[in-house]
Order: C-alpha cells, then structure tokens, then sequence
C-alpha cells in the first residue's frame, strides 16, 4: 500500500493545533505519517503544546522560513510517496486520504482535490473545480491537495519568497502548467478555517494586484495577451467558474488601471465573492 504523509506548518500556532493533528491522526487510510513544522516559534504555548503532541507524531525544528518554507521542509522529511499539506488551523474528514487516493488511482501525475466546507467568519461549502483559464486570474483551488512528492519535486516545489501569501496560487498554476491531472472528490472533507485576522484575508488580499503582477512575472508567455488568449481557448467548452469576457475583462483590468483603482476593484470583487455569497445564504 502507497505510503501518505500528512504535513503541517506551524509557526507561533497552538489554539487548533490538536484538533488539526487529531484529524490527521484519523485518517482511515491505514499507512500514513504525521509530521508537524515547527517553523521557528517562539511563543511558549505553541512550544508547549508541540511538546505535548502524541508520540506517533514527528516533530521537526527550523528556523523560520515562511509558510511556503515549511510546507518545503515538508515534503524534504515526508516518506511517503503521496504528500498532503494541512495547515495547523483547518482539518479533514477521516476519509479524505482513502477517497483522494481512490480518486488519483495512484498516478504519479495527478493530484486530488475536495470541496470546501469553510467556516469561522464565513460558513460555506464551496464546490471546486479545474480550470486552467480560471486558474491563472483566480486561484479555484484549496491549498490542501493529495499529490506525488516527485510531482513537487518536479515543478521545483513552493516558492519561498513569496512570503506575503498566494504561495500556493503560484503553486498550483505550475501544476496546470506542468500537465498535471486534476482530480475532485465532490465532497466537503477540507474544513477550512476564515478568519479576518488570518493570512489571506489581512495580508495577501491588501496586496493583491502587487502578488498577482509577481506571479505573472514569473510566467510571462503564459500571461502575455497571445499565451492568455490561447489557455482561454484551450479550456473554453469545459466546466469554469467565470464565463470568458470576465477572465479578460479582469486581466485587462489589472493592466491598464493604476494600483489604487485596481486595488478597489478587486475589495468590490471579494465582497461579492462566492465564498460570501454562499455565507449569506445559509
């Protein structure tokens, strides 16, 4: 049987720690491991609350690298062949290894996915799906993905200095990119924790026409009008989250509009997210 290895960041983060952990530690899929990074805390109730971890969890020390650092460090000590990151605020179903596995059929080319069950400041299940056109203006994906440790290691794993967040945006456009296979288990088994105090919300959101002009940087032809008009072509006729004129419409916007426009825009786009759409019609 494949060997998974469930890693979790932690940096400075004790409140929800043991239910994370916990909900690692139940995962019915029988050969796993669970490995916690201690991503250069300093806070005395975090280093005692790894301290008080159960046994069967293996704890390993750095000095602080980010979040993308430690899910690196991650996938460095994980020895399983499947990899999960989870960060230490959120936590899964006892099924989602068993049935993300199931889903992958042990291609080493693909990585799974589940919808999300959000919840704290906003309560939603968000039903997810791949669309590389929808992808590359929009990150559709959860950062928790079932996925080969070679395939990071191929697409040269997280970028670390990205430190101000959509680390994992960048992320999982080079696994599109690189022709990884997508695949969804229609389920909410990813609990996901929003919080306004948290990293995507009062970091990376503030900042997001500067994140995104970043991750364009890095891929230049894929952003260029030809390279983005032919992924649009490419993915048009399958399932997507945004009709065309809205893909480009909002690429252009970023483009041509000044930082402080653009900027209002995109809070005017987020208050009418899906995610609080969905919130508010519960």
């Amino acid at each position: 049987m494949t060997k998974v290895s469930i890693i979790l960041p932690c940096w400075n983060a004790h409140a929800y720690l043991a239910e994370a952990v916990e909900s690692a530690r139940a995962q019915t899929w029988p050969d796993k491991e669970v490995i916690v990074i201690n991503d250069g805390s300093t806070a005395p109730e975090t280093l005692a609350a790894l301290e008080a971890l159960p046994d069967d969890v293996r704890v390993v020390h750095q000095e602080n690298r980010g979040l993308a650092g430690a899910r690196n460090r991650g996938f460095e000590e994980a020895r399983g062949d499947f990899v999960l990151p989870l960060d230490c605020d959120d936590w899964i179903e006892p099924t989602f290894v068993a049935k993300a596995m199931a889903a992958t059929g042990g291609d080493e080319n693909a990585f799974a996915f589940a919808w999300i069950a959000a919840f704290g400041d906003h309560e939603a299940v968000l039903e997810k799906r791949w669309n590389l056109a929808d992808q590359l203006v929009a990150n559709q994906l959860p950062y928790c993905l079932l996925l080969p440790r070679e395939l990071w290691r191929r697409i040269g794993g997280y970028d670390e200095a990205m430190r101000l967040g959509y680390e994992d945006w960048d992320f999982n456009i080079r696994l599109g990119l690189a022709g990884a296979r997508p695949v969804v288990v229609p389920e909410p088994l990813f609990h996901y924790r929003v919080a306004a105090g948290g990293m995507l919300m009062s970091v990376a959101h503030q900042r997001h026409g500067k994140l995104w002009r970043t991750i364009q940087q890095k891929h230049p032809r894929d952003y260029s009008l030809t390279g983005f008009l032919g992924h649009m072509r490419a993915w048009s006729g399958k399932p997507a989250r945004f009709p065309a004129w809205k893909r480009f419409a909002f690429w252009t916007a970023h483009r041509v509009l000044p930082e402080a426009w653009f900027a209002a825009l995109f809070r005017r786009v987020i208050r009418g997210s899906h995610l609080r759409r969905a919130s508010a019609g519960r």
